[in-house]
């Protein structure tokens, strides 16, 4: 399994991003662009069609494309992101999946105003979609995803979540769908069907590559033993500085994909 990768390059203004749980601490763009691209190359490795959405500098934040954007199979859904200075981003997101190839057949819907909605609070596991209660995504953004999923046979479920940003940044799921995530930072993990407890708490997010591997970060060692112990190809890559501005590696792309 592969297919194509959207991704957009950190702006140099990525310090200036929004921070809501942690405290700010100095991040490097030039770092950050070293390591945007090793883990673009991550995927391009593996057979992953790389597509660039155009550079945002003026959004110091336009790096986390998951954001603003969620696939369902064929379906794109254009975010509505929950702080102001994010708003911006969508269009230039929408441009993109306008510029992928046509037998994609991607159609694409919207979360409006005055819905909410961030992409890293949206958790895919089979036909389910969790979806996150946070200061980003509120009850009417995750009512109009619901009204645009369950009649193409998707459940919504709201997961409350108060201890970190979004959803996705708590928990996230192996390729079998065993939700696996840092106990001190999840609201409830009683909510998940298969939870798996990550021992530190940059472990919590990974990235299917497809074929059995997933990506996720180098700073979570104990994690990736965890995980390469339960079979599958670890592949680990420095993001400090994503780290630094409550990102992680779902943050950084939004995969369209096929089988």
């Amino acid at each position: 399994m592969t297919g194509h990768l959207l991704v957009r390059r950190p702006s140099p203004a990525l310090a200036a991003g929004e921070l809501t749980h942690i405290e700010r601490v100095p991040a490097d763009p030039a770092l950050a662009l070293q390591q945007w691209q090793g883990y673009v190359d991550a995927f391009a490795s593996r057979g992953w069609t790389v597509h660039e959405i155009d550079p945002a500098d003026e959004h110091p934040d336009g790096v986390f494309v998951e954001d603003t954007v969620v696939m369902f199979d064929d379906l794109a859904v254009i975010t509505s992101p929950g702080t102001a200075s994010r708003r911006g981003e969508t269009a230039t997101t929408e441009q993109a999946l306008g510029a992928l190839p046509a037998e994609l057949g991607i159609q694409v819907s919207r979360i409006l105003e005055p819905g909410h909605l961030d992409g890293g609070d949206v958790l895919k596991i089979g036909r389910t979609a969790y979806v996150g209660a946070t200061t980003r995504t509120d009850a009417a953004g995750i009512a109009q995803l619901a009204g645009l999923l369950e009649p193409r046979g998707w459940q919504v479920v709201a997961v409350p979540v108060t201890k970190v940003l979004h959803l996705k940044s708590g928990v996230t799921a192996l390729p079998d769908g065993t939700v696996i995530g840092y106990p001190p930072l999840i609201d409830d993990t009683t909510i998940f069907p298969e939870f798996l407890p990550a021992p530190e708490e940059h472990g919590t997010a990974v990235v299917d590559l497809g074929d059995g591997a997933i990506v996720m970060s180098s700073d979570a060692p104990r994690s990736a033993e965890l995980y390469a112990a339960r079979g599958l190809d670890v592949v680990t890559v420095p993001i400090t500085e994503f780290e630094k501005l409550e990102g992680c590696v779902t943050c950084l792309s939004v995969r369209i994909r096929r089988s």
